[in-house]
C-alpha cells in the first residue's frame, strides 16, 4: 500500500527513495517544504492562467492590486509599488510602461515636486482589477475547498510561523529550483 500512496503523493515517493538510498539522513524537512514547494508551483500555474486569460501578466496584476489597495485616488510612486509587498523593484518601470500602454494606468507628476512621478489607475484599470480580483478570490476559494474554515485558519497561522522561522534561520536565499 505504501507504493500506491507514494504514487498519489510524489513527496512520499521522494522521501521513500531517500530513506532507501541514505537511511542515515533525516528527511523530515521534505515532509513540509517539498510539499509547500509543489503546492506553490500548482498555485502559481493556476494564478498565471487566470490572470493571463485577462491579458495581464502576474507582474501587472501585482501592480494593479497594489494601486487598488492604496485607496483613492489609487496611486503610488514606483518606489512605493516596489515596497508594497509582492513586487520587486527590478521590473517596476517595465510593468508600469506596459500597463500605461494598455490604458490601465497613467503617470502623473507631483505638482509640488516635478521629480516625483506617481502611477494611478485609470477608470478602465480600476474596473479591470475589481473584476479580476473578485475572480481571483473565488479561484482561491475553490483551491481551498478541501480544507475546513478552521483548517484554513490553522494553516494560515502555521504558514506565518514558518515564514518567520525561515526568515530568522539566517539561511542563504534558496535557489528556486530546489525540490528534493
Amino acid at each position: 500500500m505504501a507504493r500506491k500512496t507514494a504514487a498519489l503523493d510524489a513527496v512520499a515517493g521522494i522521501i521513500e527513495d531517500w530513506r532507501r538510498e541514505r537511511p542515515e539522513l533525516d528527511t523530515s524537512p521534505l515532509e513540509v517544504l517539498a510539499r509547500l514547494h509543489r503546492t506553490f508551483l500548482r498555485y502559481s500555474a493556476k494564478l498565471t492562467a487566470s490572470v493571463e486569460s485577462h491579458g495581464l501578466s502576474v507582474a501587472g496584476f501585482d501592480v494593479l492590486t497594489a494601486l487598488r489597495r492604496a485607496g483613492k485616488p489609487y496611486r503610488r510612486t514606483a518606489g512605493q509599488l516596489a515596497d508594497s509587498g509582492l513586487i520587486s523593484s527590478a521590473g517596476v518601470t517595465l510593468r508600469i510602461d506596459r500597463l500605461e500602454k494598455d490604458g490601465l494606468i497613467v503617470r502623473e507628476r507631483d505638482p509640488e515636486d516635478r521629480r516625483v512621478v506617481r502611477s494611478r489607475l485609470t477608470e478602465e484599470g480600476l474596473a479591470k482589477i475589481d473584476a479580476l480580483f473578485a475572480e481571483h478570490l473565488e479561484n482561491e476559494r475553490r483551491m481551498l475547498a478541501g480544507l475546513s474554515p478552521a483548517e484554513c485558519r490553522q494553516l494560515a497561522r502555521l504558514l506565518s510561523k514558518l515564514e518567520r522561522s525561515i526568515t530568522e534561520s539566517g539561511a542563504a536565499e534558496p535557489d528556486s529550483s530546489s525540490g528534493g
